[in-house]
């Protein structure tokens, strides 16, 4: 059977956790500064970095919380955030990051479904972490910037716990982001410390990480791709992070000038931001070599301006929270133009034919399967999903549509799967779908997603009627507004007589995509 693989030789697997691998990356530099906050210009060392997670690890095992136990952790990015996930892994505790904007009712959700008893998150979120916890297992609550003296970060700290709590590096789950996959509503993605350690050392054998350099990371740590290409990989590589709460183009700017920064991380939107907004002129950004956009497709054209306008390689990067999420990664000093870039080491590529799932071989059209150590164990109390996204012999089929050219880059044309990427965010359609039909004027509801220059793609809704009801659009968009957070809100409505669907009830999205055509 044809598949592709690295060019490079295949790792030899580390006997670690995740935090330890990271450690290894802070060991030797005790003293330097590796977490700064953006905003404040606060200072974490490595050695604080360390001493803190193993003293709330110690706390968080005296009250009880280890193997067994799911923490929830809801906060922006903040050096804390680094503490508080690493003390719940060396405790031997499961994580599940959550999207700090969330509404309650998808916090609700994710803390019932991820089994979490404790929580951990900021005084801003806190009225509602309390709000939700009863109708959840939560029954602990731990304000990070808080003062009180039994539920803050600050009073829980204990004795350290000075080794990793024993787990099984294979089989334990360290970590349940939630992804809505290739199709339907957000299921968490059951990650083990084999795989994170597997994936950050995959990203660093493909040079995305030079040490002593400064990544400025907007990028959400609760989303994979902020969590192991910023945090873990810079630290287990011998850089730091400025973390900032939210995306500010300004302070960003600033920052990454201030900084000296070499690298940009960044998603599609940042990416057209650094091509063309004004602002870009008013900031000094000659050390910037290399920008890599991820999470979402990048078009050429603007690549091409953005690698003009700042004298450096434009890059992208492809992978999924299901592979931890590295799937192809593009060296900075190989670029080629329209690619996502080459395997990483221990990782094998497929391209199949949709139709007859022959597997295909260079310059061939087909969906991409992968395989390798990052691959996820499967999705959270979701068999059937876990199912019909990775194979028996354990190929994670991706939903997208690309090829590998002779020299094993890869090239992504289209996607099977059904999600929206807004601002590189995942959008399901279905949860929009599933939301939309709660209202009583509303009989049936469809949700594609519309390209738009800005944000790659907009949430656009097909709106079938009660009879008899009356329904203006902004009202269907404003119902929305208090259940799901601000990313997933539908940007337009149309008002249809019936949703297109096939015999057995599945939607028939290409026949909308076609109303929308120009």
């Amino acid at each position: 059977m044809a598949h592709f693989k690295s060019y490079l030789p295949d790792l030899t697997m580390r006997e670690q956790s995740v935090t330890e691998r990271v450690f290894e990356g802070l060991v030797a530099r005790p003293d330097d500064a590796v977490l700064i906050d953006g905003p404040s210009g606060r200072v974490m060392t490595a050695k604080t970095l360390m001493t803190d997670v193993k003293r709330l690890a110690g706390g968080l095992q005296a009250a009880g919380f280890g193997k067994g136990h799911v923490m929830a952790l809801m906060a922006p990015n903040i050096p804390e955030f680094a503490t508080v996930l690493h003390g719940g892994l060396w405790a031997g505790g499961t994580v599940t990051t959550i999207n700090p904007t969330y509404t309650a009712p998808e916090l609700r959700h994710q803390l019932n479904d991820a089994g979490a008893t404790w929580m951990f998150v900021v005084e801003s979120l806190a009225d509602m972490a309390r709000a939700v916890a009863p109708e959840t297992g939560v029954t602990r609550i731990v304000v990070i910037d808080g003062d009180a003296p039994s539920d803050s970060l600050a009073a829980l700290m204990g004795e350290p716990l000075e080794a990793q709590a024993p787990i099984d590096l294979d089989r334990h789950i360290a970590l349940t982001p939630y992804s809505s996959g290739t199709t339907g509503l957000p299921k968490g993605v059951m990650l083990s410390h084999r795989a994170l350690v597997a994936n950050i050392d995959q990203m660093l054998a493909m040079q995305i990480v030079v040490p002593g350099e400064t990544m400025v990371c907007f990028l959400p740590f609760f989303h994979i791709y902020g969590l192991q290409v910023g945090m873990s990989s810079f630290l287990a590589g011998g850089a730091r992070l400025v973390t900032l709460p939210r995306f500010d183009l300004e302070m960003y700017l600033r920052l990454a000038q201030n900084h000296k920064s070499r690298a940009l991380w960044v998603v599609p939107p940042v990416a057209l931001a650094l091509a063309k907004h004004p602002m870009v002129d008013q900031f000094d950004l000659s050390a910037v070599e290399v920008v890599c956009s991820a999470a979402a497709p990048l078009g050429a054209d603007i690549a091409a301006q953005l690698g003009a306008r700042l004298n450096c390689v434009p890059l992208q990067a492809y992978g999924m929270t299901e592979a931890s999420p590295a799937i192809t990664v593009t060296n900075w000093t190989a670029p080629r133009k329209g690619t996502v870039g080459q395997l990483p080491p221990s990782t094998l590529g497929r391209i199949v034919n949709i139709a007859t799932g022959e597997h295909l071989g260079p310059g061939q059209e087909g969906e991409i399967w992968t395989k390798g150590p990052q691959v996820m164990l499967g999705y959270l109390n979701n068999a059937e999903a876990t199912a019909e996204t990775i194979t028996p012999d354990g190929w994670l089929r991706t939903g997208d549509i690309g090829y590998f050219d002779d020299e094993g880059y890869l090239f992504i044309t289209d996607r099977l799967k059904e999600l929206i990427k807004f601002k590189g965010f995942q959008v399901a359609p279905a949860e929009l779908e599933a939301e939309l039909v709660t209202h009583p004027a509303i009989a049936d509801a469809a949700v594609i997603g519309q390209p738009d220059d800005e944000a790659g793609e907009v949430p656009v809704a097909f709106v079938v009627l009660a009879p008899g009801a009356d329904l203006p659009a902004a009202e269907v968009i404003a119902y929305l507004a208090t259940r799901l957070a601000s990313y997933k809100q539908v940007r337009k409505v149309h008002f249809v007589e019936a949703v297109p669907k096939s015999a057995s009830g599945k939607i028939l999205r290409r026949l909308l995509r076609d109303q929308l055509a120009p």
